[in-house]
Protein backbone atom coordinates (compact mmCIF):
# COMPACT_ATOMS: atom_id res chain seq x y z
CA UNK A 1 0.00 0.00 0.00
CA UNK A 2 2.96 2.42 1.07
CA UNK A 3 4.39 1.87 -2.23
CA UNK A 4 1.86 2.27 -4.28
CA UNK A 5 1.02 5.25 -2.44
CA UNK A 6 4.60 6.78 -3.49
CA UNK A 7 4.14 5.65 -7.09
CA UNK A 8 0.92 7.63 -7.22
CA UNK A 9 2.70 10.27 -5.83
CA UNK A 10 5.71 10.64 -8.00
CA UNK A 11 3.40 10.17 -10.89
CA UNK A 12 1.36 12.90 -9.91
CA UNK A 13 4.68 15.43 -9.41
CA UNK A 14 5.46 14.32 -13.04
CA UNK A 15 2.44 14.47 -14.39
CA UNK A 16 2.39 18.37 -13.10
CA UNK A 17 6.04 19.16 -14.46
CA UNK A 18 5.32 17.85 -18.14
CA UNK A 19 3.08 20.80 -19.25
CA UNK A 20 5.62 23.27 -17.75
CA UNK A 21 8.68 21.82 -20.08
CA UNK A 22 6.51 21.57 -22.97
CA UNK A 23 5.03 25.38 -22.20
CA UNK A 24 8.91 26.35 -21.09
CA UNK A 25 11.12 28.88 -23.95
CA UNK A 26 13.30 26.05 -24.55
CA UNK A 27 10.53 23.15 -24.72
CA UNK A 28 10.75 20.13 -26.85
CA UNK A 29 9.61 21.32 -31.20
CA UNK A 30 8.72 19.18 -33.98
CA UNK A 31 12.20 19.36 -35.37
CA UNK A 32 14.54 19.90 -32.08
CA UNK A 33 16.95 17.02 -31.25
CA UNK A 34 17.64 18.41 -27.81
CA UNK A 35 15.83 15.55 -26.22
CA UNK A 36 16.47 13.06 -28.61
CA UNK A 37 14.93 9.61 -28.40
CA UNK A 38 17.70 7.29 -27.58
CA UNK A 39 16.01 4.05 -26.67
CA UNK A 40 12.17 2.18 -26.12
CA UNK A 41 11.03 -0.88 -24.85
CA UNK A 42 8.22 -2.74 -28.05
CA UNK A 43 7.08 -1.45 -30.93
CA UNK A 44 5.42 1.67 -30.95
CA UNK A 45 2.33 1.14 -33.55
CA UNK A 46 0.45 4.60 -34.10
CA UNK A 47 -3.01 4.59 -35.14
CA UNK A 48 -4.66 7.38 -37.46
CA UNK A 49 -8.09 7.42 -39.03
CA UNK A 50 -8.33 10.63 -41.24
CA UNK A 51 -5.70 13.68 -42.27
CA UNK A 52 -7.84 16.35 -42.88
CA UNK A 53 -9.02 20.23 -41.20
CA UNK A 54 -12.21 18.78 -40.11
CA UNK A 55 -12.84 19.95 -36.20
CA UNK A 56 -13.32 16.47 -35.05
CA UNK A 57 -11.20 14.26 -32.60
CA UNK A 58 -10.47 11.37 -35.42
CA UNK A 59 -9.17 14.30 -38.20
CA UNK A 60 -5.28 14.92 -37.50
CA UNK A 61 -4.71 18.34 -39.36
CA UNK A 62 -2.24 18.09 -42.32
CA UNK A 63 -0.02 20.63 -40.83
CA UNK A 64 -0.08 18.63 -37.52
CA UNK A 65 1.10 15.19 -39.29
CA UNK A 66 3.55 16.55 -41.08
CA UNK A 67 4.84 18.42 -37.51
CA UNK A 68 4.83 14.62 -36.27
CA UNK A 69 6.62 13.16 -39.11
CA UNK A 70 9.19 15.59 -38.72
CA UNK A 71 9.85 14.59 -35.34
CA UNK A 72 10.08 11.27 -36.04
CA UNK A 73 12.47 11.48 -39.19
CA UNK A 74 14.68 14.55 -36.67
CA UNK A 75 14.45 12.02 -33.28
CA UNK A 76 16.20 9.01 -33.89
CA UNK A 77 12.85 6.91 -34.90
CA UNK A 78 12.53 4.41 -37.52
CA UNK A 79 9.33 4.01 -39.45
CA UNK A 80 9.23 -0.12 -40.45
CA UNK A 81 6.06 -2.16 -42.24
CA UNK A 82 4.22 -4.96 -40.65
CA UNK A 83 6.39 -7.47 -42.14
CA UNK A 84 9.28 -5.77 -40.25
CA UNK A 85 6.99 -5.93 -37.11
CA UNK A 86 5.72 -9.80 -37.51
CA UNK A 87 9.42 -10.58 -38.56
CA UNK A 88 10.63 -9.58 -35.17
CA UNK A 89 7.64 -10.52 -32.43
CA UNK A 90 7.51 -13.99 -34.22
CA UNK A 91 11.19 -14.92 -35.55
CA UNK A 92 13.34 -12.58 -33.26
CA UNK A 93 14.61 -10.36 -36.42
CA UNK A 94 16.63 -7.63 -35.17
CA UNK A 95 14.35 -3.98 -35.91
CA UNK A 96 16.62 -1.01 -35.54
CA UNK A 97 16.04 1.58 -32.74
CA UNK A 98 13.03 3.08 -31.74
CA UNK A 99 10.72 0.98 -33.95
CA UNK A 100 8.00 2.83 -35.03
CA UNK A 101 4.86 1.46 -37.33
CA UNK A 102 2.63 4.29 -38.76
CA UNK A 103 -1.25 2.49 -39.61
CA UNK A 104 -4.63 3.99 -40.94
CA UNK A 105 -7.88 2.67 -40.30
CA UNK A 106 -11.08 2.81 -42.60
CA UNK A 107 -9.64 4.12 -45.70
CA UNK A 108 -10.58 7.82 -46.07
CA UNK A 109 -9.22 9.80 -49.28
CA UNK A 110 -7.95 12.22 -47.58
CA UNK A 111 -5.19 9.42 -46.47
CA UNK A 112 -4.34 9.70 -50.28
CA UNK A 113 -5.17 12.91 -50.96
CA UNK A 114 -3.12 15.05 -47.62
CA UNK A 115 -1.30 11.97 -45.75
CA UNK A 116 0.42 10.22 -48.87
CA UNK A 117 2.65 13.36 -49.85
CA UNK A 118 3.91 14.37 -46.26
CA UNK A 119 4.74 10.34 -46.04
CA UNK A 120 6.71 10.33 -49.56
CA UNK A 121 8.15 13.41 -48.23
CA UNK A 122 9.64 11.81 -45.25
CA UNK A 123 10.15 9.09 -47.67
CA UNK A 124 8.14 6.89 -44.83
CA UNK A 125 5.94 3.78 -45.60
CA UNK A 126 2.59 3.24 -43.82
CA UNK A 127 -0.40 1.06 -43.69
CA UNK A 128 -3.84 1.72 -44.70
CA UNK A 129 -6.18 -0.94 -43.36
CA UNK A 130 -9.70 -0.73 -45.55
CA UNK A 131 -13.25 -1.57 -45.61
CA UNK A 132 -13.68 -3.22 -48.99
CA UNK A 133 -16.83 -3.05 -49.99
CA UNK A 134 -16.04 1.19 -49.18
CA UNK A 135 -13.54 1.38 -51.86
CA UNK A 136 -14.61 2.64 -55.07
CA UNK A 137 -17.87 2.67 -53.62
CA UNK A 138 -18.32 5.80 -51.45
CA UNK A 139 -17.42 9.68 -51.69
CA UNK A 140 -14.50 10.65 -49.37
CA UNK A 141 -13.11 6.88 -49.87
CA UNK A 142 -10.26 5.83 -51.71
CA UNK A 143 -10.34 4.24 -54.56
CA UNK A 144 -8.37 0.87 -56.37
CA UNK A 145 -6.06 3.23 -58.35
CA UNK A 146 -5.21 5.34 -55.63
CA UNK A 147 -4.35 1.80 -53.62
CA UNK A 148 -2.52 0.52 -56.20
CA UNK A 149 -0.76 4.13 -56.58
CA UNK A 150 0.30 4.01 -52.91
CA UNK A 151 1.35 0.12 -52.80
CA UNK A 152 3.69 0.54 -55.46
CA UNK A 153 4.79 3.45 -53.49
CA UNK A 154 5.35 2.03 -50.13
CA UNK A 155 2.09 2.29 -48.66
CA UNK A 156 0.73 -1.97 -47.60
CA UNK A 157 -2.90 -1.70 -48.09
CA UNK A 158 -4.81 -4.41 -45.33
CA UNK A 159 -7.71 -5.70 -44.53
CA UNK A 160 -10.49 -3.98 -42.14
CA UNK A 161 -13.42 -6.18 -42.99
CA UNK A 162 -16.25 -6.29 -46.13
CA UNK A 163 -18.00 -3.98 -43.95
CA UNK A 164 -17.31 -3.10 -40.88
CA UNK A 165 -19.09 -3.93 -38.64
CA UNK A 166 -18.40 -5.07 -34.81
CA UNK A 167 -17.11 -8.71 -34.99
CA UNK A 168 -18.49 -9.94 -31.81
CA UNK A 169 -21.42 -9.46 -33.01
CA UNK A 170 -21.90 -11.24 -35.42
CA UNK A 171 -22.78 -14.87 -36.34
CA UNK A 172 -19.93 -17.18 -37.02
CA UNK A 173 -21.09 -17.31 -40.66
CA UNK A 174 -21.32 -13.58 -40.90
CA UNK A 175 -17.50 -13.35 -39.38
CA UNK A 176 -15.78 -15.88 -41.96
CA UNK A 177 -17.49 -13.91 -44.53
CA UNK A 178 -16.02 -10.53 -43.07
CA UNK A 179 -12.60 -11.81 -43.03
CA UNK A 180 -12.40 -14.32 -46.22
CA UNK A 181 -13.86 -11.92 -48.45
CA UNK A 182 -12.25 -8.77 -47.45
CA UNK A 183 -8.97 -10.73 -48.17
CA UNK A 184 -9.98 -12.56 -51.49
CA UNK A 185 -10.94 -8.75 -52.58
CA UNK A 186 -8.09 -6.99 -51.98
CA UNK A 187 -5.94 -9.98 -53.26
CA UNK A 188 -7.31 -9.74 -56.46
CA UNK A 189 -7.43 -6.19 -56.67
CA UNK A 190 -3.57 -5.57 -55.69
CA UNK A 191 -2.02 -8.65 -57.16
CA UNK A 192 -1.50 -9.65 -53.24
CA UNK A 193 -1.71 -11.89 -50.36
CA UNK A 194 -3.16 -9.64 -46.94
CA UNK A 195 -1.83 -10.65 -44.50
CA UNK A 196 -2.78 -8.18 -41.70
CA UNK A 197 -6.10 -7.45 -40.21
CA UNK A 198 -7.57 -4.49 -38.17
CA UNK A 199 -10.39 -5.40 -35.81
CA UNK A 200 -13.58 -2.53 -36.42
CA UNK A 201 -13.98 -1.01 -33.34
CA UNK A 202 -10.98 -2.86 -31.70
CA UNK A 203 -13.63 -6.10 -30.71
CA UNK A 204 -12.48 -9.41 -30.98
CA UNK A 205 -12.02 -12.77 -28.91
CA UNK A 206 -9.77 -15.74 -29.21
CA UNK A 207 -12.14 -17.19 -31.46
CA UNK A 208 -12.45 -14.78 -34.03
CA UNK A 209 -8.18 -14.28 -33.62
CA UNK A 210 -8.09 -18.13 -34.33
CA UNK A 211 -10.43 -17.50 -37.00
CA UNK A 212 -7.92 -15.17 -38.52
CA UNK A 213 -5.36 -17.49 -38.18
CA UNK A 214 -7.04 -19.57 -40.13
CA UNK A 215 -7.82 -17.68 -43.13
CA UNK A 216 -4.14 -17.08 -43.77
CA UNK A 217 -3.43 -13.62 -42.12
CA UNK A 218 -0.17 -13.27 -40.09
CA UNK A 219 -1.18 -10.83 -37.18
CA UNK A 220 -4.15 -8.45 -36.39
CA UNK A 221 -4.05 -4.70 -34.66
CA UNK A 222 -6.43 -4.21 -31.58
CA UNK A 223 -7.45 -0.38 -30.72
CA UNK A 224 -5.80 -1.74 -27.00
CA UNK A 225 -3.77 1.05 -25.90
CA UNK A 226 0.08 0.04 -25.72
CA UNK A 227 2.95 -0.73 -27.24
CA UNK A 228 3.49 -4.23 -28.86
CA UNK A 229 6.02 -6.88 -27.30
CA UNK A 230 7.24 -9.98 -27.25
CA UNK A 231 4.48 -10.60 -24.65
CA UNK A 232 1.84 -9.50 -26.93
CA UNK A 233 -0.87 -11.86 -28.88
CA UNK A 234 0.13 -11.75 -32.37
CA UNK A 235 -3.85 -11.52 -33.19
CA UNK A 236 -4.40 -8.83 -30.57
CA UNK A 237 -1.75 -6.02 -31.23
CA UNK A 238 -1.72 -3.12 -29.35
CA UNK A 239 -1.33 0.70 -30.82
CA UNK A 240 -1.27 4.25 -29.87
CA UNK A 241 -4.05 6.36 -31.63
CA UNK A 242 -3.29 9.82 -32.76
CA UNK A 243 -6.29 12.35 -31.83
CA UNK A 244 -7.28 15.63 -33.03
CA UNK A 245 -6.63 17.90 -29.23
CA UNK A 246 -6.29 21.65 -28.11
CA UNK A 247 -2.80 20.80 -28.57
CA UNK A 248 -2.34 17.98 -30.90
CA UNK A 249 1.55 18.04 -31.36
CA UNK A 250 2.01 18.01 -27.50
CA UNK A 251 -0.45 15.25 -27.41
CA UNK A 252 1.49 13.79 -29.38
CA UNK A 253 4.90 14.11 -28.17
CA UNK A 254 3.41 12.22 -24.52
CA UNK A 255 1.44 9.38 -26.06
CA UNK A 256 4.76 8.83 -27.77
CA UNK A 257 7.30 9.20 -24.88
CA UNK A 258 5.74 9.39 -21.82
CA UNK A 259 2.95 6.78 -21.74
CA UNK A 260 5.31 3.75 -23.05
CA UNK A 261 7.31 4.46 -19.79
CA UNK A 262 4.82 4.88 -17.74
CA UNK A 263 3.29 1.59 -18.94
CA UNK A 264 7.17 0.30 -18.14
CA UNK A 265 7.04 1.31 -14.74
CA UNK A 266 3.61 -0.39 -14.28
CA UNK A 267 1.93 3.06 -13.61
CA UNK A 268 -0.84 2.65 -16.00
CA UNK A 269 -1.89 -0.29 -18.16
CA UNK A 270 -2.76 -0.64 -21.34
Amino acid sequence: MKHSLIKKIVLFIFLCFIPLTLSSPHALTEGSQELENTGQDGIIVLNYHKIDNMNISLSVRPEDFDKQLAYLKNNNYHVITPDDLYDNLEKGKELPPNPVLITFDDGYEDNYKNAYPILKKYDFPATIFVISSFVDKYPNYLTWDQCREMKANGISIQSHTVSHRSLTELTNEQIKNEITQSKQKIDKELAQNTMYFAYPTGTYNLYIAQMLKDAGYRAAFTVKYGTAENSSNIFALERIPVFHTENTFNSFYRRLNYIPLFEKLGWIKS
